[in-house]
């Protein structure tokens, strides 16, 4: 699951279920209990007051924190704002009318809140990163809003290969960081279809009030044999022998797409994986140089030779 849901979601376990461990959060959530570690961490680093009660007592919130009860969208803010009106006399007393006035002070203090918490989620996510631009940090908080609350953005997107500067109607499913960026995975009205945008490519962003739906869409299945984050149409079964000087670091790195890994008797590490694109994983392969051998399929080990051969005419 996507960190950035993910983080919401345990705010929103831990406030349902206090004195939840750990292990049942990583059930919950789908995921291993060292990235419950690492999200409760980042979590406690936005001043969320989530502690631990001891061994084998589970997690809590600290006082009275909560999790926006109301968390009105548009229509039900204006819904209940007309509801005086629509209501007769009788009906409006003046303990109706304290109540209605303590709800409403209430949604306002929410309002205020929830900014604050939106800020600090954005600067966690951008923890252990280099934000691209100033416009990345500016425009994430809003990003964040659509994404939890299921809403469509307007936006003005650069695409950089093309040089072309479009408007564009996004419903945002998922927001994903790669490899110190992020990306918007969502539904491109002017395409039809879903796309993987790149943040700091985003000149402006309006988080419009239009409800959008995921339906079945997870971002497991669409990412499905994604390397990274280019998704291609292909199938390619990719055989890697990596020396055995750099085996052992092989089987430490951390993997969008887990590879099997199957030891040599000389040391050496076999690496097989299936992606959809080759774009990403040769530029992966090359860092590691003549400790690297593509083994199959046999087409990419002639394009890769012929590479070679031409760097090496370049030197000559």
């Amino acid at each position: 699951m996507e960190r950035l849901i993910r983080l919401l979601r345990i705010i929103n376990i831990i406030q349902e279920s206090p004195g939840i461990k750990a292990r049942e959060l990583a059930d919950l959530c789908e995921t291993s209990e060292r990235n419950i570690y690492r999200d409760l961490e980042i979590l406690n680093a936005t001043n969320i007051p989530i502690m631990n009660e001891g061994h084998s007592k589970g997690y809590k919130f600290l006082g009275r924190f909560k999790q926006y009860p109301l968390n009105w969208d548009e229509d039900e803010l204006q819904a209940f704002e007309v509801l005086p009106v629509l209501l007769g006399e009788k009906y409006k007393t003046k303990a109706f009318m304290s109540a209605y006035e303590k709800v409403m002070a209430t949604h306002k203090v929410e309002q205020v809140e929830r900014k604050t918490f939106l800020s600090n989620i954005s600067k966690a996510i951008q923890s252990g990163k280099s934000a691209e631009s100033l416009e990345e940090k500016d425009l994430l908080p809003f990003i964040i809003e659509a994404v939890l609350s299921s809403r469509s953005i307007e936006a003005i997107y650069h695409t950089q290969s093309r040089n072309t500067t479009t408007t564009r109607k996004i419903d945002p499913y998922f927001l994903m960081p790669r490899k110190d960026r992020l990306y918007i995975i969502g539904y491109d009205h002017k395409s039809s279809e879903i796309r993987t945008f790149r943040l700091n490519r985003f000149q402006s962003i309006k988080v419009v009030n239009e409800k959008f739906t995921k339906d079945d869409i997870s971002l497991e299945k669409y990412l499905q044999n994604t390397w990274s984050i280019i998704r291609g149409e292909k199938r390619i079964d990719f055989k890697v022998k990596f020396s055995q000087e750099i085996a052992r670091y092989i089987k430490e790195e951390e993997y969008n797409l887990p590879p099997k890994l199957t030891e040599l008797t000389d040391g050496s590490l076999l690496f097989e994986v299936t992606v959809n694109d080759d774009r990403e994983i040769l530029k992966w392969i090359m860092q590691y140089g003549p400790d690297a051998e593509i083994l199959e399929p046999e087409s990419y080990r002639l394009k890769m030779k012929e590479m070679l051969q031409k760097w090496n005419n370049f030197y000559q």
